[in-house]
This record gives C-alpha cells, sequence and structure tokens, in this order.
C-alpha cells in the first residue's frame, strides 16, 4: 500500500472498505441479513437484506440502506415515508453473516403502520414445554399479550413452571 492510500479506502465498486468485505460474508446472491434495533430501547423493529453497497451507503449517509429483492433496487429506508433510521451503531455477529443495525426509528418501522414488523396480532407464537421438554403444545398470540407472567417472575425453566 502506498503511502498515500487510506487504509479504508474502497476495494470494489460498492465503495465497501476492506475490512468491511473481510468481515461481512454475503451470501450467493451478494446479500447479508440485517436485524434492526431501536438504539435505546433495543426493541426488534424488522429484519432486512443488504448488498455491499447498500452497507457502503449506510455507513457513508448514516441512514439505512437495504436491498429490496423484489424490487431489484437499493432502498433508503424513509425515502417515501419519512420514517427515517439514523444509524447510531453497526455490528457483525461472530460468523460474519448477520449485520445489526441499532437505529433511532422516526414514525413505524414497518410498512404495515406498526411500530415494529413483529407486532402484527397473531404473528407470536407461545411454546409450552412438557414433563420430558419437548414442546407438547403451541398457541398463536399478539405480541405484548402472551399469557406468561413477566421474565422476572418466571422460574428458571419451563419445566419449573408447572
Amino acid at each position: 500500500m502506498s503511502p498515500s492510500a487510506a487504509p479504508d479506502a474502497p476495494s470494489d465498486p460498492s465503495g465497501l472498505p476492506p475490512a468491511w468485505n473481510a468481515r461481512v460474508r454475503f451470501d450467493e446472491r451478494g446479500l447479508v441479513p440485517v436485524v434492526v434495533q431501536e438504539a435505546h430501547t433495543r426493541r426488534v423493529l424488522m429484519m432486512a437484506w443488504a448488498d455491499a453497497a447498500a452497507l457502503a451507503n449506510t455507513l457513508e449517509t448514516g441512514r439505512a440502506t437495504y436491498w429490496s429483492r423484489s424490487r431489484r433496487r437499493q432502498w433508503v429506508k424513509g425515502e417515501t415515508s419519512g420514517h427515517v433510521q439514523r444509524i447510531r451503531e453497526i455490528a457483525v455477529d461472530c460468523d460474519g453473516d448477520t449485520v445489526l443495525y441499532l437505529v433511532e426509528q422516526t414514525g413505524p418501522a414497518c410498512h404495515t403502520g406498526a411500530p415494529s414488523c413483529f407486532d402484527t396480532p397473531g404473528s407470536a407464537l407461545l411454546c409450552r414445554e412438557s414433563a420430558d421438554g419437548r414442546v407438547d403444545d403451541v398457541e398463536w398470540y399478539s405480541p405484548g399479550s402472551a399469557p406468561v407472567p413477566s421474565m422476572t417472575d418466571q422460574p428458571a425453566t419451563l419445566a419449573d413452571r408447572r
């Protein structure tokens, strides 16, 4: 490397710095899943996909950018709705095959108008464990209305609840 070359200079047309290229493992389609959490509450807001160019744009602009598999193009969260996601932190998991965006969310995160894509009624599944440790019953419910006590009131294991 020449003395004038910056260590984070892009090494490919996507603009993604070499350290990110080395760390993030994109799948055979050139995509990586991105889990999005609200930075202050840690609430999971959504999951989307990013290609190297979307990740590079996110790093450059500080606005969450993704790859739309259906539209086959990059999109910046909030570009049409105004429901912007400002990046506060980005992490890569231990295997390099998933990225985490911690964001400050403006407005709802879900295209349905819900605060989170995981707030859809009937979208959560409660599993009940049998005495031998296997799941013996499941029940669909709406997030936030699970028929279980708070975590601080729960026994250490599912078996202890019986």
